[in-house]
């Protein structure tokens, strides 16, 4: 078995709760507030800058030309792709930019970012890419979902992140972080196995506490 789908085997009842999760429920029937929605997206674009460093601690923990390689082009379309459909979202909403720079962590993503940070700084290559999978891959789940809603992929403000996630440009990433993952992956040992999944599922139960965050607005 593909290390992926070990890894997907030990968290898919904990994605499968996203779906039904009332925040991503909302956002597929177009009935979730604006300013739930509002603190999301200021919440996610933060993370997205920790995140980001995950991805770029790749490159400090390799000699690898093509892995370096790998990462920093994660590294740029994270910067000039996700963040700028992140920041279109919210000056659409009237999201000024001084509350984008400005915006306070919530307890739940500083936890979240700081233990994938933690990961990458003590971890190898493999380690960071599991920690950073769980994120991306989880999303593109939940758009191709959301997006088989009649009507959710147009809705005037939710529309375009659902698009997003359930494209197939981002489903390409996400293709060659999990080709990344068990390439680097074959042949892993029991112990190193257990770890790789403490990670996978210590994210993965993060991303819960995400979303759960976002929908009571809890910082």
């Amino acid at each position: 078995m593909k290390l992926s789908q070990h890894l997907y085997d030990q968290v898919k009842d904990i994605w499968e709760a996203y779906h039904d999760h009332p925040f991503i429920q909302a956002l597929g029937d177009g009935s979730l507030p604006i300013e739930k929605f509002r603190f999301y997206m200021l919440q996610d674009y933060a993370y997205l800058y920790d995140y980001v460093k995950v991805f770029a601690l790749g490159i400090v923990k390799t000699n690898d030309p093509e892995i370096m390689r790998f990462f920093a082009d994660f590294v740029s379309s994270t910067l000039n792709g996700e963040m700028s459909i992140h920041k279109a979202c919210m000056a659409r909403l009237g999201v000024p930019d001084e509350a984008v720079k400005d915006v306070r962590k919530s307890l739940s993503n500083l936890s979240y970012t700081h233990y994938m940070l933690a990961v990458g700084h003590d971890g190898d290559v493999l380690d960071i890419l599991i920690a950073i999978l769980a994120c991306a891959w989880s999303y593109q789940l939940i758009g191709e979902r959301l997006a088989k809603i009649p009507g959710a992929a147009d809705h005037p403000f939710y529309g375009e992140w659902i698009r997003g996630y359930a494209s197939e440009e981002y489903a390409e990433g996400n293709r060659r972080l999990l080709d990344m993952v068990d390439r680097l992956g074959e042949g892993v040992g029991e112990a190193r196995l257990a770890r790789l999944d403490e990670i996978f599922i210590n994210c993965s139960r993060y991303e819960g506490m995400f979303w759960d965050m976002a929908w009571e607005e809890a910082l």
